[in-house]
């Protein structure tokens, strides 16, 4: 697993990353440490979003070079319909 693949996130990449909830729902989030923040989700201690709706799996994530980054595809893969979300994290980000 490399320094930039999607469980692999280091402590200083910053990563957009995709839960999928129990009723079908995903929740979309950012992170600089991507295991802890996901065991924050499941432990209730994450998002209210995902308090009220837990989370089935980890979908994948997608690294960003800086925080401003992450958050601007974060925004992004906000505004897509649902079925869309995966093909957006899978795709190579922009250089």
């Amino acid at each position: 697993m490399s320094e930039h693949d999607a469980i692999g996130a280091t402590t200083t990449s910053w990563c957009l990353y995709l839960i999928e909830c129990r009723d079908g729902t995903f929740y979309a989030g950012i992170t600089n440490r991507l295991e802890a923040r996901y065991a924050d989700h499941v432990a209730g201690r994450g998002a209210r979003y995902t308090r009220a709706h837990p989370p089935l799996r980890l979908i994948g994530a997608r690294p960003y070079a800086n925080r401003a980054e992450a958050s601007r595809a974060e925004w992004q893969i906000k505004q897509l319909p649902k079925q869309k979300k995966v093909a957006f994290l899978l795709e190579s980000p922009a250089v």
